[in-house]
């Protein structure tokens, strides 16, 4: 094929300058070939953004005034139980006085409580070794005891005893206000 050649006044070609028809389509063609791309790409990507009710469930606002000194609340959260314990003052002393026990999966106290709020606990309900829900105050350290298996943690949610290999899960939260925790 030959180039298009395009000449100047003065008589002499230049060639390649000559912007023509061909030159058009080809770049018509290539614009359009990228916005039909894009527009069989973006549901395929958008489709793998979580969905609308699932991005509702990625965190609850929770009331802490109805929780009363010594009580624990269940609240659901990604449909797990999440415990809200109101921990008395006899509680953190344990907790803090465990801080250098032998522990299999080592956090102090202050590690799993946000700083100058530690009388609240949060933590998700499901034991870490096959996932039942453990109940408060049957362990020998005061804590949790899993009924499934004898997973025994004490009252900062820190295994102790049986085959659980972790400590219950501290979810993300913050304090909104004295009254008002967001977990998620």
């Amino acid at each position: 094929m030959a180039d298009t050649v395009a000449t100047n006044p003065d008589g002499h070609a230049h060639p390649g300058q000559d912007p023509n028809r061909r030159d058009f389509i080809h770049i018509a063609a290539a614009a359009a070939a990228v916005g039909g791309v894009a527009a069989v790409a973006w549901p395929l990507i958008d489709q793998m953004n979580p969905a609308g009710d699932t991005l509702a469930l990625a965190s609850i606002e929770f009331d802490l005034s109805k929780v009363q000194l010594g009580q624990q609340v269940v609240v659901k959260w990604r449909g797990k139980p999440v415990f809200v314990r109101y921990r008395t003052p006899k509680e953190i002393a344990e907790a803090v006085h465990d801080d250098h026990a032998d522990l299999r999966d080592p956090q102090t106290d202050a590690q799993r409580t946000k700083p100058g709020k530690s009388q609240w606990l949060i933590l998700v309900g499901v034991c870490t070794h096959l996932g039942c829900v453990p109940n408060f105050g049957q362990g020998d350290y005061g804590g949790w005891f899993c009924p499934c298996h004898g997973s025994v943690y004490d009252t900062s949610g820190r295994i102790r005893k049986g085959p659980a290999p972790k400590n219950l899960a501290v979810p993300d939260y913050a304090f909104l206000s004295d009254t008002k925790v967001k977990i998620g």
